[in-house]
């Protein structure tokens, strides 16, 4: 990669030498800033391939080799559709442990844009010392941080911010419609290399629907799951997705297979109940996270229940039910609420829900 322009990057507010990484001889003050080193190192070593662990998204978590080759052409397909160039700056506010981070990079080493990386927080806007951001990755409890800070008029000043790791949830979306950086929701996991999809979320461009980038194909199995072929891959990805294909390159995500609940013969897609609880949520100015699940029920195999952290009054729930209510119908209304002191997140901060709905399940 001789032909990287830069000498060096500026990582934590410091300016470290690129040929000090490979070399060995930059002292790293973090593990973010050690995974950081051994990814540039590794890329600029011309290192082929690398071993990343996956989520789960499409199976057991697994061990799997990720070719250079494959890594570039990934980048190159999100270069070209974003827009990305040579004198872009790329912000790296995620971890190199995940395939995420690592792409960032990668995505900065091709297109020739310049490393800013900043440790993971919620607002990495707050500990960047006027820096100036073209492009970023970001998940979306990050986004939610700095809509929440005084940084928040920093989005005017990026170009483009890729969203992943876990869905964007509206009320979130809505407030993005306030600024003039393009925001996308990126659909991908590790097995495909980081994001094969995405979906603009504000601007005049909008949209309700997933566009796969060019050279992905995707098709749908018996269950109605999302199939993904690319030729850097060595076979098929067929994942746990719901989704409606609208076009031959466009599909409407839907919600996870696994998280669907048979309740009295009927299938509910969690998902979509969570779509409007979060409506009535942002209306009755309520910000507990929250999820829909299910219990064991003697009349109907599985209930319909809402799961809300922290805590809300008696009216208050009875305000939340009466409007799902009026919304979804019968089948899908969730039929009992439980408040959960904290719930169990995973490593890249999604809500673990069958770790969270263990112990209710359990007792029934």
């Amino acid at each position: 990669m001789n032909e990287y322009p830069y000498d060096d990057i500026i990582i934590n507010g410091r300016v470290v030498s690129i040929k000090g990484i490979v070399n060995g001889v930059v002292t790293a003050e973090s593990d973010f800033e050690q995974k950081t080193f051994e990814f540039v190192s590794a890329w600029m070593n011309g290192k082929e391939s690398f071993i990343q662990n996956t989520s789960g998204s499409t199976g057991t978590p697994k061990a799997i080799q990720i070719t250079r080759t494959q890594m570039a052409a990934s980048a190159m397909m999100s270069i070209n559709a974003l827009g990305l160039k040579p004198e872009y700056s790329a912000l790296l506010c995620i971890s190199p442990d995940y395939i995420g981070g690592k792409m960032m990079l990668a995505r900065s080493f091709i297109a020739r844009m310049k490393i800013i990386a900043s440790a993971p927080s919620a607002n990495p806007f707050s500990k960047l010392f006027q820096q100036r951001i073209d492009f970023a990755a970001m998940v979306p409890l990050q986004v939610q941080g700095i809509l929440h800070s005084d940084e928040r008029i920093k989005f005017n000043q990026i170009k483009t911010i890729i969203v992943g790791g876990a869905s964007v949830d509206a009320e979130t979306e809505k407030k993005l419609q306030d600024y003039s950086c393009i925001f996308y929701s990126t659909y991908g996991m590790t097995e495909t290399i980081s994001h094969v999809a995405l979906r603009q979320l504000n601007g005049k461009n909008a949209s309700n629907f997933y566009r796969t980038l060019p050279g992905i194909r995707i098709h749908t199995d018996a269950r109605g799951c999302l199939v993904i072929e690319w030729d850097k891959l060595p076979e098929k990805i067929v994942t746990n997705d719901l989704v409606e294909i609208v076009k031959g390159d466009e599909f409407r995500w839907i919600g996870r297979w696994d998280n669907v609940i048979n309740t009295g013969g009927v299938k509910v897609f969690p998902e979509k109940v969570e779509l409007v609880v979060m409506e009535i949520f942002t209306t009755l100015h309520i910000h507990n996270l929250f999820f829909v699940g299910s219990v064991p029920d003697a009349k109907l195999g599985n209930k319909v229940t809402l799961f809300i952290e922290g805590e809300l009054s008696d009216d208050i729930i009875a305000d939340v039910e009466k409007e799902i209510s009026t919304r979804i119908t019968r089948t899908e209304a969730p039929k009992q609420v439980i408040l959960v002191e904290s719930f169990i997140l995973t490593e890249n901060g999604k809500i673990n829900r069958k770790a969270t709905t263990k112990p209710y399940i359990g007792d029934m």
